[in-house]
């Protein structure tokens, strides 16, 4: 019976930037700020330390010198360590520079056979794989429990749910039989009605757990063949060749896929329960420290049902809002429903109502912006308006 001793851990830092392009325009999906203090790559990443995974390697490609600041050494993690420990794998060539395109790679597959040195180098004999687009609580020794029971070659997990036809644009969707096996792949699947009561399907959260020497054969006899995407070209062509088995997750998670997305998953941090869910004390979500003085409320501030991050001034109305570090409300200013990011001022006599606001926005006195939950208003990252 494996143990998450020799168990390692690979995160795909850049997977599905092309989806929320706004807020990765200067930084990876893994680097996005999220629910006030944290970025996304924090929960993969606690996620795979809480299951006792002590080495861990983050893929990245492009723009990711905040994500290097945010995770530094590993220290928040407890991954500073001589041996093991994190390791940042940046984008780098090989001698098949017709295949890996510069070190650009296209495609999963592409992107760990960039990495095939690390993942040889590991001593684990199983590897758990994630992306950073999934926001959820996962004890990943179940997983590699249910997968050695099962005699897996791929087990991913997946969640059951229910999507508009917009949301399934972005969507892996997994037919599985009542043994679990995986029978057939759909990836971005067209469909007809935009009910999402219609639409119950299994959709794959982007996390995969295999043997080290199984995920070594197909990296390379991909890489012979030219091949790059891990679910088209693996999970999709080859499911009646391969043993791949569902792990059906059934706690709260959130799939971020846009910018709708993203807006609705830090406004569900608003919900006790799903916020309960998902910050367990017993598997705590770990993120860089800043220290910053706590929150400050001025004489006429008033705050309802918001999540206000240490280092904020707060001299206005706040309602149902998501305020990160250091941010600002100025005097007779009201902001509702909105997601404003860290050190951003807003300044007095403002009205905001359904607005993405990303770092260092600065919003000038007498303005109102209004959006609506289906369309957020964004403002670009240190944008003064």
């Amino acid at each position: 019976m494996a143990t998450t001793t020799n168990v390692a851990g690979i995160i795909f830092a850049n997977m599905h930037d092309s989806t929320i392009t706004d807020l990765t325009k200067l930084r990876t999906m893994g680097s996005v700020p999220f629910g006030g203090r944290y970025r996304l790559i924090d929960f993969p990443l606690s996620n795979m330390v809480n299951s006792g995974i002590s080495s861990v390697g983050v893929i990245t490609k492009s723009n990711y010198q905040s994500l290097l600041d945010h995770l530094g050494s590993g220290v928040a993690w407890d991954l500073s360590r001589k041996a093991s420990g994190l390791r940042i794998l940046p984008p780098y060539g090989n001698a098949a520079e017709s295949y890996t395109y510069g070190g650009l790679y296209r495609g999963r597959l592409e992107a760990l056979a960039n990495v095939i040195r690390f993942i040889k180098n590991l001593t684990a004999e199983y590897i758990v794989m994630s992306d950073c687009n999934v926001i959820v609580n996962i004890d990943y020794k179940s997983v590699l429990d249910f997968h050695l029971k099962k005699g897996a070659d791929i087990t991913v997990v997946y969640g059951r749910g229910s999507y508009n036809a917009e949301e399934m644009r972005t969507k892996t969707i997994l037919n599985i039989n009542q043994d679990d096996l995986v029978y057939d792949v759909l990836i971005r699947p067209e469909i007809n009605s935009d009910t999402p009561e219609d639409n119950q399907v299994n959709a794959s959260l982007n996390m995969f757990v295999m043997s080290k020497q199984f995920l070594l054969d197909i990296v390379t006899e991909s890489a012979s063949r030219s091949l790059y995407s891990f679910e088209i070209d693996i999970m999709q062509r080859r499911c009646k060749e391969l043993k791949i088995i569902g792990y059906k997750y059934d706690g709260y998670y959130s799939q971020i896929d846009s910018l709708i997305t993203y807006f609705k998953a830090n406004m569900e941090l608003l919900n006790l329960d799903k916020r309960a869910a998902l910050f367990n004390a017993n598997r705590p979500v770990y993120t860089k420290v800043r220290d910053e003085a706590p929150a400050k409320y001025g004489l006429k501030a008033e705050v309802s049902n918001s999540l206000i991050a240490d280092g904020c001034v707060i001299e206005g109305t706040v309602e149902d809002c998501v305020l990160f570090r250091g941010v600002k409300i100025g005097k007779n200013t009201t902001v509702k429903n909105s997601i404003i990011m860290q050190d951003s001022v807003i300044n007095d006599k403002i009205d905001l109502g359904y607005v993405i606001a990303d770092k260092d926005v600065v919003v000038p006195s007498y303005r109102t912006m209004i959006g609506t939950a289906d369309f957020p208003v964004f403002i670009g990252k240190g944008e003064k308006i």
